[in-house]
């Protein structure tokens, strides 16, 4: 990423019905009991659900009723416990395949771009690069000349570098990514090119949540970049906010990283009310 001078979090189900009252209930109890089927892959028996929902059994056979009859549950006649059904990981894959990434994340660059007037950034995986889905420009004389559809080392950038994290979650795998798409070339002298300090920075990305491109891209050019989770344990892209180095100092960095994150909760968490 370079300029010119003209211009671990989403929510995760925790196996507990909310104990405040939703707004309709038989609805609530129907997508809660979805998510405790999904954190049990050799499925549950009734009393099993009864414990983990919390829901009298009365009401769990009415709801457990009208999720078969959908499709979304089903249940094995030889042990008579229950499993996601047929239909819910149809509508699930339907979903993944057709998700527009940028159309899903749009809303939240326009309200970081507004809460920082900074340039931010979606970018995704493609091999050994970052690709740039979409960006929204600051309203600073000092742009950034990355563009959509623009490509970059991810081991050097901050949305490839978070991505990566994540994607490759242990040394093994980082060595082996390394193994397949290096060399590390070297864009600046902060660039990271080697296998074993890439492993140290993706630890550390992992323990905090989120990764920094301190010029290690292009000098003068320092970037934040967070992951954002879509129902998988991988990211489906990284969200970025870039600035010239005279505009995010280390202290702004630290801001900028617990207001990223909180305005991420407030837009991919689920509703509490």
């Amino acid at each position: 990423m370079t300029r010119e001078r003209s211009a671990p979090r989403n929510a995760v189900y925790d196996g507990e019905v909310p104990s405040d009252r939703p707004p309709v209930e038989s609805v609530d109890r129907a997508l809660a009991l979805i998510q405790i089927l999904s954190h049990s892959g050799s499925g549950l028996t009734l009393d099993e659900l009864t414990h983990s929902s919390g829901l009298p059994k009365s009401s769990l056979h009415r709801t457990l009723a009208a999720l078969k009859r959908r499709g979304f549950a089903t249940q094995q006649r030889e042990t008579g416990r229950y499993f996601l059904g047929p239909e819910m990981l149809r509508t699930a894959f339907d979903f993944h395949e057709r998700l527009d990434v940028r159309a899903l994340l749009r809303p939240l660059l326009v309200r970081l771009r507004e809460e920082f007037n900074e340039t931010v950034h979606v970018g995704v995986l493609d091999g050994g690069d970052v690709v740039y889905m979409d960006k929204l420009e600051s309203s600073h004389p000092i742009k950034m000349t990355s563009a959509i559809g623009g490509r970059n080392p991810s081991h050097c950038t901050g949305v490839g570098k978070v991505l990566l994290a994540w994607t490759y979650p242990s040394d093994a795998s980082i060595r082996a990514f390394v193994a397949e798409f290096g060399p590390l070339r070297r864009r600046t002298r902060n660039t990271i090119t080697t296998t074993s300090a890439l492993a140290k920075e993706m630890g550390r990305i992992r323990e905090r949540g989120y990764a920094l491109d301190l010029e290690e891209s292009e000098l003068g050019v320092r970037c934040i970049a967070f992951p954002v989770f879509v129902g998988r344990s991988v990211p489906q892209a990284a969200i970025s906010v870039s600035a010239p180095r005279e505009r995010l100092s280390d202290r702004r960095l630290h801001e900028i990283a617990t207001r990223f994150r909180r305005t991420l909760d407030e837009e991919l968490s689920p509703a509490t009310s």
